[in-house]
């Protein structure tokens, strides 16, 4: 079973020579997030494994928790360049969490891979 959310943010840059573009998931939604996930898809640093749709683009990466508790997303100089975005842009996306299940069946095959 998949979760998906529908949010809307704005991008913005991380103070410092790094030059980390993010979006910031509102505070209901970050609550959303955490009590779906519920811990159980939690990796290090508290973040979670999913699945985003940002204009045409999608890709795999992970959400992780400020000091807040407001989940971060980082964005790709990619994914920018992709969907023409820059600092102060609002954007709508979506977030997707996977069933546990297939995250450790996903996890599964590559320990066979390898």
């Amino acid at each position: 079973m998949k979760t998906t959310f529908k949010l809307k943010s704005k991008v913005w840059l991380y103070p410092g020579k790094a030059g980390w573009h993010f979006i910031s998931v509102d505070e209901e939604n970050s609550h959303a997030l955490k009590a779906t996930q519920m811990g159980s898809l939690r990796r290090g640093w508290g973040s979670i494994p999913v699945t985003v749709k940002l204009g045409k683009t999608e890709w795999k990466t992970s959400i992780f928790p400020d000091k807040s508790g407001l989940y971060l997303l980082p964005l790709k100089a990619a994914v920018r360049k992709q969907e023409q975005i820059a600092v102060d842009d609002e954007v709508a996306y979506t977030i997707t969490l996977e069933a546990e299940s297939a995250i450790r069946d996903s996890a599964a095959r590559k320990g066979r891979a390898q």
